[in-house]
Order: C-alpha cells, then sequence, then structure tokens
C-alpha cells in the first residue's frame, strides 16, 4: 500500500458559499494540507525540502465534488502518495464526513521536483525509496478505477 496519512479538518466559515456548503476552490487547499501533513509524517516536512533546494510545484490536479460539506462540518482528509511516472509523482485525496463516512470529494495533484529557480529535477531518490517500499500494483490504473466508480 502506498504512504498515506488522514488528518481531520473542521470547515470554517470563510470557506462556504451562499449555497451553504464549501466554495469548490477550497478543495485544493484541503488536498495542500493532507499531502503537508503526509510528508511530515514521514519525516519530510516541505519547509526541510525548501531548505535543501528542493520544489515539487503542482504539474496537474483532478477533482471530483461527491457531497456537501457545510459551515463547522469536521472532515476527514486521506493523502497516498505514489509515481505516476518516472519523474512524476501524486498525491491521492479522499475528503469524508468525519461522523459518518458521507463522500465530499476526491481528486488528485501531480507533481513535479524543481530546484528554487524552476529548472526540473529528477525526484530525490529518498521519494523514489520510500514509494518503492510502499509499492502498489499501477498507482494510475488503481486511481482511476476509483475515481470512475460510483461511491457505495
Amino acid at each position: 500500500m502506498p504512504p498515506q496519512h488522514t488528518i481531520t479538518l473542521r470547515v470554517r466559515y470563510s470557506e462556504t458559499d451562499q449555497m451553504g456548503t464549501y466554495y469548490n476552490s477550497r478543495v485544493l487547499e484541503w488536498f495542500e494540507c493532507a499531502r503537508s501533513e503526509l510528508l511530515r509524517s514521514l519525516g519530510r516536512p516541505y519547509r526541510e525540502m525548501e531548505q535543501q533546494g528542493l520544489r515539487m510545484p503542482v504539474r496537474e490536479a483532478h477533482v471530483e465534488y461527491q457531497g456537501k460539506a457545510r459551515y463547522d462540518d469536521e472532515l476527514r482528509v486521506t493523502a497516498r502518495l505514489s509515481m505516476s511516472g518516472r519523474a512524476r509523482f501524486r498525491f491521492d485525496v479522499e475528503i469524508s464526513q468525519a461522523a459518518g463516512g458521507e463522500p465530499v470529494c476526491r481528486g488528485w495533484t501531480e507533481h513535479v521536483t524543481t530546484d528554487p529557480q524552476g529548472k526540473l529535477l529528477r525526484p530525490p531518490q529518498w521519494l523514489v525509496e520510500l514509494i518503492d517500499s510502499h509499492p502498489a500494483t499501477n498507482p494510475r490504473a488503481d486511481a482511476e478505477e476509483r475515481f470512475n466508480t460510483p461511491p457505495p
């Protein structure tokens, strides 16, 4: 199983819209919280990586909106890390209601590694080894299957 980590977040008032649910762009911020905490849980806080001259810009993102989340709802956010190519890696994220498990949204962000000036770099060996030590059969196919399967 790929490295994964789960956090909980509470929907803030500023994250809701007039329709009474979360504003769609907030999801990418929640994804960022999840991937930052996943890296921290693996002993590689993003701050330390930046201090070492490594950046991880988002190359592509996908979000599937599945349900509502209202002000003050507690959410469970789970991120999984996998390789998505020789020089790309991705974080698959699922967000659900903490209380009942109802799905809120799911998606992924794909990343590359660069130096501070934006020059592409190979992913660091520690990242490749970390992902390789948690093999997934085919992360992209598994993720596509998850995203194309209706929630229970």
